[in-house]
């Protein structure tokens, strides 16, 4: 496989890596799959889109479409998530409700803003530089650069800061976090604003990136991302990075190799036959139920 296939894979494997990380920063604490992570992604570039037409500025629009889409993330979690964690209700009943949440939400999109693909203004010069042999466009270093410096950011968030710690405290017992005081609605409610703001910056670069914007991009990127964050095992960071890493990678070998077609199926291919291997995924850690 050659060096210029890895970076391309490695640059968009990155914002898979993105929004893996709000799949493994939800799971990690409430245990849930999020599947309206997607249509939160594909909301976040729509509502960039949108506001940039209004002339104000590439960059204002982008922070007020980041800043929205983590608003709606927050949303999303007391209208639908919190009243059913205070009722007790099933893990099933919460997955069942973010698919419905994923489709109301497209469909909203697609209502406002229709169907069709829109063009996204590119961030970065459209020039080419060539390293060893291998063409890279400053659209790939910056997207590139901008998710390891916002993977690092999260990583610093949950690991050296206090909420961080409140977020560990409550993904290790939630029922002993609030004893100890930590508002747990608050800190999943912060958690829901962090995977909405990775997600929102993941579709901006992405749209960046191919130049385009649509309401349905977040339903196969979704699930990709989904399959990274299990590949990597999810709840866990740096499993997200690395999952995205290898599903952008093995996405660009297969169309490099195999044919376009075939770039969104071997990402979940590879995913099966990790999972036959090592359940858990490559970094999750087999849980252990204390009776």
């Amino acid at each position: 496989m050659g060096i210029q296939q890895i970076f391309n894979g490695v640059t968009i494997g990155m914002s898979y890596a993105l929004i893996a990380v709000g799949y493994s920063l939800v799971f990690g604490i409430l245990r849930l799959v999020n599947f309206s992570h997607g249509s939160v992604y594909a909301f976040g570039a729509t509502i960039t889109l949108y506001l940039i037409s209004f002339n104000f500025g590439i960059m204002p629009a982008i922070i007020a479409g980041i800043i929205l889409t983590g608003l709606l993330n927050i949303l999303i979690d007391k209208a639908a998530m919190e009243p059913l964690r205070k009722q007790g209700a099933a893990s099933i009943t919460s997955l069942i409700t973010t698919i419905g949440i994923s489709n109301i939400l497209t469909n909203l999109l697609i209502v406002r803003f229709g169907s069709q693909r829109r063009q996204f203004p590119s961030l970065f010069p459209d020039k080419t530089m060539n390293l060893l042999g291998v063409d890279i466009q400053y659209t790939q270093i910056g997207m590139l650069l901008i998710s390891l410096v916002l993977m690092v950011i999260l990583v610093l968030v949950v690991n050296k800061t206090k909420i961080g710690l409140a977020m560990r405290a409550s993904e290790q017992n939630m029922k002993a976090a609030k004893l100890m005081g930590i508002n747990v609605n608050f800190v999943v409610s912060f958690t829901f604003l962090l995977g909405g703001i990775s997600a929102a910056i993941a579709g901006v670069l992405v749209s960046s990136y191919y130049g385009m914007a649509y309401p349905n991009m977040g339903y196969v990127s979704g699930l990709k991302a989904f399959a990274a964050a299990v590949l990597g095992g999810i709840g866990s960071l740096p499993g997200s990075i690395i999952g995205g890493v290898l599903v952008g990678i093995s996405e660009s070998a297969a169309a490099t190799y195999l044919g376009s077609e075939f770039r969104d199926s071997v990402a979940f291919i590879i995913l099966i036959v990790v999972l036959i291997i090592r359940p858990n995924g490559l970094l999750g850690k087999k849980e252990i139920e204390k009776v």
